[in-house]
């Protein structure tokens, strides 16, 4: 629901300098801001791919050409473009789920047809299948970033360049105890979470070969760094565990009026606060700070679900829209699909995700797991009952049952029918839910 994009977080250094106290009430306040579940977002992301010949890298400067039309529509949502190309759209927060997929769709009507003026297409894919990563945004941030995620190997570019995912958002629930209660939907999340990427996994693929994971999207998170992408220790309460790790997180840069900015090594914001060098960090530092943690779900007053690959055809991308709020924001689908996913704690084990056994099963084996199977097939069960409670309209009940009987009733998720496209050329999706893949 809203952008990380650099500029909204004001001039670096030139604000009161913040006390570790302050900061620590700070995270508190920001982070989880909670009230009966109501608004609901999403943010898709799109790899660009040539009409014609989608194995085909895009030039730069038809990637600049395509951005440039984009902007100039009248679009509900925020544009902005990753810095492999990628085109995200990040919905207005909608009072419905039915609200944000009419905006949302409606939206990406205008945008898919002012893409093919260009012969392009968005590909719902969560990894490009064939293109390595080529970075197209030049910018302070994304020099700096590439700059700290090199340090642990090649998944940061992957990440950066050539992956895109469908990001659900959702309030953070109500004060109290109880299935809307923020604490419960907090755990719900980590634990669902892992179903989300067993059943939605969309990305088998890698440089023109197959790789062990059906989600290598995800196994690329998992790999790009050992702290920024993982979710805070369980062993606290959400508030206090989210602001010890936000604190306990390495710096990923320093920024400076010009390019290019400082990458520290190893320096925690709490140890930054504590030794004011190179200067004294501020609440904007904190705020940008926030901006450069990538666990599966984000608290940002609202929580943002971060771990579900793009989904191929016009209406790929509602369908975990449509199942994650559902089970959700609907009391009685959340109490009982939190019953339901509460057993896989134990699979997960102490290791946060998306490291524990849990969340690497989901990447690697998607719904060919036979405890992830059982759990996808009681989810979709109970969202299809809850979808009619939410004001969902025939047409997404019907997409979401579409799924369900395509994928998760038989053990399968997309990246299956994927693998058996890009290795045999045997096309067995459905003429609704094609991509770009030829």
């Amino acid at each position: 629901m809203s952008s990380d994009t650099p500029g909204g977080h004001g001039p670096p250094g030139q604000s009161t300098p913040l006390g570790e106290g302050e900061a620590e009430d700070l995270l508190h306040g920001i982070c989880f801001k909670t009230g009966p579940p109501r608004i609901v977002g999403v943010e898709l992301e799109w790899l660009l791919h040539d009409r014609e010949q989608p194995r085909k890298p895009v030039s730069p400067h038809r990637l600049r050409t395509a951005a440039e039309a984009v902007r100039a529509l009248p679009l509900n949502a925020a544009l902005t473009f990753e810095p492999g190309g990628q085109l995200e759209l990040s919905s207005r927060p909608a009072a419905s789920l039915m609200a944000c997929i009419e905006e949302t769709a409606a939206d990406l009507v205008a945008v898919r047809d002012t893409l093919d003026t260009l012969g392009l297409v968005p590909a719902g894919l969560g990894v490009d299948p064939w293109n390595p990563p080529y970075r197209t945004l030049r910018e302070p941030r994304y020099d700096a970033m590439e700059a700290a995620f090199d340090r642990c190997g090649p998944s940061g570019r992957a990440m950066m360049c050539t992956s895109a995912s469908v990001q659900v958002c959702l309030d953070a629930g109500e004060e109290e105890p109880g299935p809307l209660g923020y604490g419960r939907r907090w755990q719900l999340a980590h634990l669902l979470g892992a179903v989300l990427v067993a059943a939605f996994a969309n990305s088998p693929f890698r440089l023109g070969r197959p790789t062990p994971w059906r989600s290598t999207r995800q196994s690329l998170w998992a790999d790009l760094d050992p702290l920024r992408t993982l979710a805070p220790s369980g062993q606290l309460p959400p508030r206090e565990a989210w602001a010890a790790h936000a604190l306990d997180t390495p710096v990923l840069c320093i920024r400076g009026e010009k390019g290019p900015w400082e990458v520290p090594e190893g320096l925690t914001f709490r140890d930054w606060i504590r030794s004011g060098h190179p200067r004294r960090p501020d609440r904007a530092d904190l705020d940008y700070h926030m901006t450069t943690l990538f666990p599966p779900v984000r608290p940002r007053g609202h929580l943002e679900l971060r771990m579900i690959d793009a989904q191929s055809g016009d209406d790929g991308w509602l369908v975990p829209l449509a199942v994650t709020a559902a089970l959700f924001d609907d009391p009685e689908a959340a109490e009982t699909v939190y019953r339901t996913v509460k057993p896989l704690a134990e699979t997960a084990g102490a290791p946060s995700a998306p490291r524990n056994p849990l969340w690497v099963a989901a990447a690697r084996d998607g719904l060919a797991d036979p405890e992830l199977r059982a759990a996808a097939a009681v989810c979709f069960d109970v969202a299809l009952e809850a979808l009619p409670r939410r004001g969902a309209t025939a047409r997404v009940q019907d997409a979401v049952a579409g799924f369900r009987d395509r994928y998760v009733a038989r053990g399968r998720c997309p990246a299956d029918d994927l693998r058996v496209l890009l290795t045999t050329g045997r096309d067995r999706t459905p003429a609704h839910a094609k991509g770009t893949l030829s």
